[in-house]
C-alpha cells in the first residue's frame, strides 16, 4: 500500500534509516561523548537483534514470564450502550506487570545482559515503565536506578511501592514541574555519567537512535498479535484502531501491525484542561518542529522556543514532545492525532469499569473515550482500542480527586 508516495509494504525497512531519521524527524544530537555510548547500544542491538538464540530467549519469556499473548476482548456491553459499532480491546493490561511496557524492558535487559552492563537507567512518569524496568532488573539480575518527578511520585504510590519492593533504587526528581520532562532530564544526566557500566533503558520510541527504533520493534508485538487475533476473531480486519499517545510506545507497537492495512489509524493526545499553553501535553497537534532531549520532532514550545509546561491527569502522558516516528505518520496523514479532555477521559474511565468489568489506566482511558466518540460518529463497523494498560495504580487518585460516580 502507498501513502503520500511511502511504500508501506517496505515501509520498516527504510524506516528510520541509518542515522535514525523518519524524514525530517528522529536523529541524534547528543554530545560527542554519549553519541559513542550510543553508537555501542547501536552495534549491539544490530548484531543480537538478528540472532536466533536472542530472539528465541525473548520469545520464551514472553510466554512464559510475561503471559503473552495477550487477548482481545469484545466489549459487548460497551458496544450496545453506543449503538451498532463493535468495540473491542487489546488488553495489554494483562501483560505482566499491568501494562505494555514490559514488552521493550525485558528486551532492553536483555540487550544490557550481552553488552556486559551492570546497570540500567530510566525514567517514569506514571510508574509503569519504571515498574516494567525494576522488574526486568530483577529478572536478570541487574541494578536498577529509576527516576521520576515529585508530582508523580505523589500522584502514583502504589508504582513507587512496586519499584522499591522490587529492589528499585527510586531517586525523586524536584526541579522545574517535576514532572516526565524533568526525570527524562534527570535520567540522561546519570547516564551521561555511568555510561560504561550501565545502559539506559528509555520508556518510549523517543530520544535519540536508536531508542525510537528499539522501542517500536519491541512493542510491535502488540500490533502483530493483535492483527492476527481480530482476524481470527472477526474474519476480517478492523475499520480503526485507537491508541494513546505520550510519547507514544503502546500506540507505535499498536500501529506496526496495522500501517500496511486499509484501515484508519488514530492517536489520542491529552487535551487536559483545554487549549491553552500549559493545560494540555498535545504536541502532535498543538506543536512545532523542535529537538529536546536528543532528538528532532513536534514539541510544545514557550516563548522562547523551549519545551512548554504540559499538564494532563495521566501522568504518562505529560510530555511536552512525542516519538519521532509519530511526526512523521502525522505528517504523512497516515495516522490521524486528535484529543481527548480529562473529563471526556474520566467518563470513560468510570463507563468502562462498570459496563465490561475492566478498570482502566487514567492514560488508556484517553484511547477508551476517543473509541466511544469515534464509535457514535460511524453508523457501523468495528473499532479495536489498545488498553495500554490497566488502573490499580490510578485508583487513589481518582478517588481523591473525582470520588466514585
Amino acid at each position: 500500500m502507498q501513502y503520500n508516495g511511502i511504500e508501506f509494504d517496505t515501509y520498516f525497512k527504510n524506516y528510520p534509516d541509518k542515522d535514525g531519521f523518519f524524514g525530517k524527524y528522529g536523529g541524534s544530537y547528543i554530545s560527542d561523548e554519549l553519541q559513542k555510548a550510543l553508537n555501542e547500544i547501536t552495534e549491539a542491538y544490530f548484531t543480537i537483534c538478528k540472532s536466533r538464540k536472542f530472539i528465541n530467549e525473548l520469545r520464551r519469556i514472553r510466554k512464559e514470564f510475561q503471559g503473552r499473548p495477550t487477548p482481545i476482548t469484545h466489549l459487548e456491553r460497551l458496544s450496545n450502550s453506543l449503538g451498532n459499532v463493535q468495540l473491542y480491546a487489546k488488553r495489554e493490561d494483562l501483560n505482566h506487570t499491568g501494562a505494555h511496557k514490559l514488552n521493550h524492558c525485558m528486551g532492553e535487559a536483555l540487550l544490557a545482559k550481552y553488552m556486559g552492563k551492570k546497570k540500567v537507567i530510566a525514567e517514569t512518569g506514571a510508574g509503569q515503565h519504571g515498574v516494567a524496568l525494576a522488574t526486568a532488573a530483577a529478572y536478570f539480575g541487574l541494578e536498577c536506578d529509576i527516576y521520576m518527578g515529585s508530582v508523580d511520585i505523589m500522584k502514583q504510590a502504589p508504582n513507587v511501592a512496586r519499584m522499591k519492593i522490587l529492589g528499585a533504587n527510586v531517586i525523586e526528581v524536584t526541579h522545574g514541574l517535576a514532572t516526565l520532562k524533568e526525570a527524562v532530564d534527570a535520567a540522561f544526566e546519570a547516564y551521561a555519567r555511568e555510561y560504561k557500566d550501565a545502559i539506559y533503558c528509555i520508556g518510549s520510541v523517543l530520544g535519540p537512535h536508536p531508542f525510537p527504533l528499539m522501542v517500536r520493534d519491541f512493542q510491535s508485538i502488540v500490533g502483530i498479535e493483535a492483527r492476527e487475533q481480530f482476524i481470527e476473531m472477526t474474519g476480517e480486519l478492523p475499520d480503526a484502531v485507537v491508541a494513546c499517545v505520550g510519547g507514544g510506545s503502546n500506540a507505535m507497537g499498536t500501529f506496526a501491525g496495522f500501517l500496511n492495512d486499509p484501515v484508519d489509524i488514530y492517536g489520542v493526545e491529552p487535551l487536559g484542561r483545554g487549549t491553552a499553553l500549559g493545560d494540555h501535553a498535545a504536541s502532535l497537534t498543538y506543536g512545532t518542529e523542535g529537538i529536546m532531549h536528543g532528538f528532532n520532532s513536534i514539541m510544545l514550545k514557550d516563548e522562547n522556543g523551549e519545551p512548554a509546561p504540559v499538564y494532563s491527569v495521566a501522568s504518562g502522558l505529560d510530555y511536552p514532545s512525542s516519538g519521532p516516528e509519530h511526526a512523521f505518520l502525522h505528517d504523512l496523514g497516515r495516522v490521524k492525532y486528535d484529543v481527548i479532555s480529562d473529563d471526556e477521559t474520566i467518563d470513560a474511565f468510570f463507563t468502562l469499569s462498570r459496563l465490561e468489568g475492566i478498570i482502566p489506566a487514567i492514560e488508556s482511558s484517553h484511547a477508551v473515550a476517543y473509541g466511544m466518540k469515534l464509535a457514535k460518529t460511524m453508523g457501523r463497523g468495528s473499532v479495536l482500542i489498545t488498553l495500554s494498560g490497566r488502573g490499580d495504580k490510578d485508583m487513589d487518585y481518582i478517588i481523591e480527586n473525582y470520588g466514585i460516580r
